[in-house]
């Protein structure tokens, strides 16, 4: 069954958040990139190593407020709490042939 870019997106961040790394590379392009305010992009490796453990910094599972497809990149706005406080944050992802090759993460403020 092939994934639309939004399903993609979201099984992408369900790994991350289950910590199912074997369905998060499948999801992977080989030339994945990851780029925030933290980090430059980052290669899957090193993604991997550095971000992908961090799920449980997360009070709860992020929620989904709006998830767009356009030109290729799926935009996910998203809700999430650390530390009792709520705080938002935006992802641009391409998607190419069911994989994702680069994230960029835009981080917003409390709210």
């Amino acid at each position: 069954m092939t994934l639309s870019p939004q399903e993609t997106v979201l099984e992408f961040v369900r790994a991350y958040r289950e910590q199912d790394a074997r369905l998060a590379l499948s999801l992977m392009a080989d030339s994945f990139t990851f780029t925030s305010p933290q980090d430059d992009r980052l290669d899957r490796d090193t993604w991997l190593e550095r971000c992908f453990p961090t799920a449980d910094h997360f009070d709860a599972p992020a929620r989904t407020l709006q998830i767009v497809e356009t030109g290729g990149v799926v935009l996910h706005r998203y809700e999430y709490k650390v530390a009792g406080r709520t705080y938002r944050n935006v992802e641009a992802t391409r998607v190419q042939d069911g994989l994702v090759h680069e994230v960029e993460v835009y981080f917003g403020g409390a709210v």
